[in-house]
């Protein structure tokens, strides 16, 4: 399958420099981001599955910023490109919890060992020992429900709404973090604001995913990869 990049470097040469080198070792989805809100854009609005990021962007915000919108919205892994490696900027960008660092100058060995150890690191993680049940706080307590009896996840502000069949919580999570605990059972996320259980799709029409009477919207940037999922008799 065919891998995605995302660049966020604010010095169009260096960038460029990195789209060379990601497609001379076989990545040809390679997007580029030169600031911090065009880095925001393109993230919401496209699944990608790798993103290097420089940490030092011109403006207000930089790479440690978009490390952080990155891990409270998307699960998406990513490095740090940078020239910038003081005890006090590595004490931010660790928190973030990043795969790996390539420090500049780089070459395109730099970047091949990096981008091949970081892809090798993300599929060899263990899947964790997964539960039979998750349990939601109700107003009489806690309901029990399995993920197979979940139709989909809505983002919804600050928190998250599941819904079962007629049935609906609001628990107090973002649609991400629901996401790092629903992604081992088969679940997608089919748009910015939108996680499906696969198996309890009924149908799919006109940009929608139904479950009985109730439809998902398709995100445009998760279209792609969610209709390339589908096996057609």
């Amino acid at each position: 399958m065919e891998k995605s990049v995302l660049i966020v470097e604010d010095e169009p040469l260096i960038a460029d420099d990195l789209s060379f080198h990601l497609k001379d070792i076989g990545i040809s989805d390679v997007r580029i981001a030169l600031k911090y809100q065009d880095a925001i854009h393109k993230i919401s609005e496209q699944s990608f599955d790798l993103i290097l990021l420089d940490i030092n962007l011109s403006g207000e915000r930089d790479g440690i910023d978009v490390a952080n919108f990155i891990n409270r919205n998307q699960l998406v892994p990513f490095i740090f490109v940078t020239s910038y490696y003081d005890e006090q900027t590595l004490s931010r960008a660790k928190e973030t919890d990043p795969i790996a660092y390539i420090l500049k100058p780089f070459n395109k060995q730099d970047i091949q060992v990096n981008i091949e150890m970081a892809f090798h690191k993300l599929e060899s993680r263990s899947t964790p020992d997964l539960p039979d049940k998750f349990f939601i706080k109700d107003k009489e307590g806690l309901v029990s429900i399995a993920p197979e009896e979940i139709d989909y996840v809505e983002a919804f502000d600050n928190y998250a709404k599941v819904y079962s069949g007629s049935q609906s919580f609001i628990i107090s999570h973002t649609l991400k973090s629901v996401e790092e605990k629903l992604t081992f059972y088969g679940f997608e996320r089919v748009h910015k604001s939108y996680l499906v259980n696969f198996p309890r799709i009924s149908m799919i029409s006109e940009g929608y995913i139904f479950f009985g009477e109730n439809k998902v919207p398709i995100g445009r940037a998760y279209k792609t990869g969610f209709m390339s999922k589908i096996s057609l008799l």
